[in-house]
């Protein structure tokens, strides 16, 4: 009778530990893996746009304050990309579609940020947004020429990207939400186009008292 209840004992202190290892490597259950985790801890945090100097793909330089007051619509991505980045443009071009035109440029403007800033020059970048559609004003394609500004940008953001000895890049890849004031509201999943595009409008029509 002891040996069983000493089994039992012994039982439940294992799937307890358990329990409270997957709690705290979860974040309370919130987490199920690294990257939902790196996500929510993010838009906790609501890092601020470091001062970094985009160039365009019209060739014009300027900082995130060009946007002030406005929400700004993020995708990272490099044009040499054949995997994941043309379906991240895609996918950001039937957002900016669903984004009512009233609120587009004036509320809201989008923005790609090219994290292979030797080979997406303006040039580049300018023949690679006419695949998407991209005006290059409301939405417009960048790169941050300065390396340190760039990794500064990426480390606030937790955008990873691993370059291989081909010149690809291994990286995450989503939608980023910046706020009027220059700090990341929220992170979203670009595959889930209606919600990406829903969250959006939700906040600019509260905005607009509709």
């Amino acid at each position: 009778m002891i040996k069983t209840w000493h089994n039992t004992f012994a039982c439940f202190l294992v799937l307890l530990f358990g329990f409270a290892l997957f709690y705290f490597g979860t974040d309370g259950f919130q987490a199920f893996t690294a990257e939902t985790a790196r996500v929510n801890k993010l838009i906790d945090e609501k890092p601020k746009f470091p001062d970094v100097t985009f160039e365009d793909s019209k060739g014009r330089k300027y900082s995130i304050a060009e946007f002030e007051d406005k929400y700004v619509f993020i995708t990272f991505l490099y044009t040499s990309c054949t995997t994941v980045c043309p379906q991240l443009e895609m996918n950001m071009s039937k957002v900016y579609d669903k984004v009512p035109t009233k609120y587009i440029g004036k509320d809201v403007v989008f923005l790609s940020i090219s994290f292979d800033p030797t080979r997406d020059d303006p040039s580049t970048l300018e023949k690679y947004r006419g695949y998407f559609n991209s005006d290059g004003e409301t939405w417009r394609m960048a790169r941050i020429a300065n390396h340190s500004e760039l990794d500064s940008l990426l480390k606030a953001f937790g955008v990873i990207v691993i370059p291989d000895e081909n010149g690809n890049f291994a990286h995450n890849s989503a939608f980023y939400l910046v706020d009027k004031k220059g700090s990341l509201l929220d992170v979203l999943d670009y595959k889930r186009i209606d919600e990406a595009a829903n969250k959006l409008i939700g906040i600019l029509d509260k905005e607009a008292g509709e």
